[in-house]
């Protein structure tokens, strides 16, 4: 087993173990962007049946934006060669949300759709619980969008209680750094599938990520000092 794979596998265990982020008899939704970090993650959970001594089903979903026939058609192929079983949600979100009426915050509203869906697809599929994908970075970056762009100190929690109670979010990468799950999805041979979307290389997240490796690169402790800032944060107890 790779470095990569160790690692991956290490940190996600101790990110569930900590957060109590799945129980026997859970049903998770895992929501499938396309991107290395979801796939990651449902390939990773799948695998971490034949180890633990808990049973819980796994669906994975995947909206579908409206920009690429192509990139749905890559995954579904992916999830139905690899035996997953899975659901395709086709949307116009993408086009919509950034069309002429909101061209000030297209990735905001395309968001907020993308998760309403998934959401209530889990209620349809009598899910209690949904798995995203979200790494470290996406923790730290969300945290500097919030204070930058929102004048909020806040980012997003490894576990998250939602109407009252009756479905539960949970990141079980958020301890894993994302050239770690970079390393381990090239190792593993998945597919790098882009969603066709015109605000990849213009979005406020890319611009504060571009700033973080600048960061990054003249002090190698920055990025560990953010991290033990955020243990700060309310809803990060069990951040280590």
């Amino acid at each position: 087993m790779s470095y990569a794979a160790r690692e991956i596998k290490r940190l996600m265990g101790k990110a569930i173990h900590q957060c109590h982020m799945i129980e026997e008899g859970d049903k998770i939704l895992v929501a499938v962007s396309g991107g290395q970090d979801s796939l990651s993650l449902l390939w990773l959970l799948r695998d971490r049946l034949r180890r633990v001594p808990i049973s819980y089903d796994l669906m994975a979903v995947h909206v579908e934006l409206g920009f690429s026939d192509d990139t749905r058609e890559k995954l579904e192929h992916f999830l139905r060669t690899n035996g997953f079983v899975f659901s395709v949600l086709e949307t116009k979100f993408g086009p919509l949300a950034h069309g002429t009426e909101n061209r000030e915050n297209p990735c905001f509203l395309c968001s907020r759709l993308r998760r309403k869906a998934i959401f209530e697809k889990a209620a349809e599929l009598e899910c209690n619980k949904v798995a995203f994908g979200h790494h470290k970075d996406d923790f730290i970056e969300t945290f500097f969008l919030n204070l930058f762009f929102a004048g909020s100190i806040s980012t997003l929690r490894p576990c998250q209680e939602l109407f009252n109670g009756k479905l539960i979010i949970v990141r079980p990468l958020y301890l894993v750094n994302t050239s770690t799950i970079k390393k381990f999805a090239e190792e593993m041979g998945f597919p790098a599938l882009e969603s066709g979307c015109p605000s990849s290389l213009s979005s406020k997240r890319r611009q504060i990520r571009s700033l973080l490796f600048n960061l990054y690169k003249s002090n190698r402790k920055i990025k560990a000092n953010i991290t033990s800032a955020l243990q700060g944060i309310e809803g990060f107890d069990n951040w280590r």
